[in-house]
Order: C-alpha cells, then sequence, then structure tokens
C-alpha cells in the first residue's frame, strides 16, 4: 500500500477533511503549525514515556499499587494551579 493510497489522497472525498481541520485549527490559534508541532511533541513525549514504563515493568514487574499511588501523588503536585497542567 503506498502512502497516497493509505491516506486517500487521490480521493476528492477525503481532501475536505484536512482544510475544515486546518480551518478549525486557525480559530483557536494563528500559529497552526506551531500548534501542530506541539501536539505532535506532546504525542511522542507521551510515547516515549509509555515505552519506558512498559520497558520498565518488563525488567522489574508491574507497578505495586503503593508504587502507582505515590507516582500520582507526585504527578498531581506538581500540577499548575487551577490548570491541571504538569509543570516541566
Amino acid at each position: 500500500m503506498t502512502i497516497g493510497s493509505r491516506y486517500g489522497r487521490h480521493s476528492a472525498r477525503h481532501h475536505h477533511a484536512p482544510c475544515q481541520a486546518v480551518e478549525a485549527l486557525k480559530q483557536i490559534t494563528d500559529n497552526v503549525s506551531g500548534y501542530v508541532a506541539e501536539v505532535v511533541a506532546r504525542r511522542l513525549r507521551g510515547e516515549l514515556i509509555d515505552q519506558e514504563l512498559e520497558r520498565h515493568q518488563r525488567e522489574y514487574g508491574e507497578f505495586t499499587q503503593e508504587e502507582l499511588a505515590q507516582a500520582r501523588a507526585e504527578i498531581y503536585d506538581k500540577a499548575l494551579p487551577g490548570t491541571g497542567s504538569v509543570a516541566a
């Protein structure tokens, strides 16, 4: 399967969805490419974290409930007040 056929590159039916998405993003931000780059970077970081956690558990066993509780406490203690976002 080629990239073009996989993503419907030659199909008019699929052509409008990306355009509509870009128009919707323009309502959110004036820097669409920067916004998209940040979303992709966030997704990749999440995938890398998932991979590392899986590797850790394969090597050392599953996390205990105590370890999970401690991790949640540390994550949410670092959350920025009123945003739910974690500080870097």
